[in-house]
């Protein structure tokens, strides 16, 4: 549960301020996918741009825990 903690804490706050600092830049309405516009109301795309920068935080995050690792807990 710990480690978990250290890895999603962390994560929604670097989450949050990707998502404030990626929305000043472009607004939702003028965003592409695939060469067509994302038909997405504004509330939906802050709200799937929120979990995109939250997930890729954690995943950052939990690599650091992995990778911080010692040699004891790698060889049990």
């Amino acid at each position: 549960m710990r480690q978990a903690i250290w890895i999603l804490w962390p994560s929604f706050i670097v989450g949050g301020i990707g998502e404030v600092l990626f929305f000043t830049v472009f607004d939702p309405k003028e965003l592409y996918l695939f060469g067509e516009p994302a038909n997405l109301s504004r509330h939906a795309a802050y709200t799937i741009g929120f979990f995109l920068c939250w997930a890729f935080a954690a995943a950052s995050s939990a690599l650091t825990c992995y990778l911080q690792r010692g040699a004891r807990e790698v060889n049990r």
